[in-house]
């Protein structure tokens, strides 16, 4: 009878311990989620600025087309934090069953190539800079802009590859 008791005493503690830390681990998740999608408005609204910020000062040269790459930057930077925000906060059963949000991680993707394109563009204005100052400035964007497209990258791969019991039969209508 003894042995029963603290058995079920035993296994009580662990279903308790395991819950917990589930919840915990959830709440974090959701956490990040938001976070993430906030730190990418946040880091593509600094590296918009900078660049306006060059832009006034260039306005003989190359001053227009970096305003273009803030712009084009600056209207992309909502579509991406939402679907980041909807990626991760997709319901986990849902996220088991049949996979990731496809949709937006698609969309994802082809944000990452339009910031790609702006990468290129920004290279190629950083070797036409006269001016020392706003070559330095645009360089340190240009580092910005490519870390936080390598943060989408990884967390695109980090979402495709999350197990799931049917999700290669939902990948094939996919395609």
């Amino acid at each position: 009878m003894k042995k029963i008791k603290n058995k079920l005493l035993l296994t009580s503690f662990l279903i308790l311990a395991i819950t917990f830390c589930s919840s915990v681990a959830i709440a974090k998740a959701q956490n990040n989620g938001k976070a993430n999608g906030a730190e990418h408005r946040s880091a593509v609204a600094t590296f918009v600025q900078n660049l306006l910020n060059v832009a006034d000062k260039e306005q003989n040269g190359i001053g227009e087309q970096v305003r273009t790459v803030a712009k084009e930057q600056n209207e992309n930077k909502d579509g991406v934090a939402d679907a980041i925000d909807k990626v991760q906060n997709r319901n986990k059963i849902k996220t088991f069953l049949i996979g990731t949000d496809y949709k937006n991680i698609g969309q994802l993707r082809s944000e990452m190539v339009k910031t790609g394109n702006q990468i290129d563009r920004l290279k190629r204005l950083i070797d036409k800079t006269i001016n020392t100052e706003s070559k330095t400035v645009l360089q340190a964007q240009l580092q910005a802009l490519t870390q936080e497209q390598q943060k989408i990258e990884d967390f695109i791969k980090a979402n495709e590859s999350k197990f799931s019991i049917f999700g290669w039969f939902v990948k094939l209508f996919n395609k």
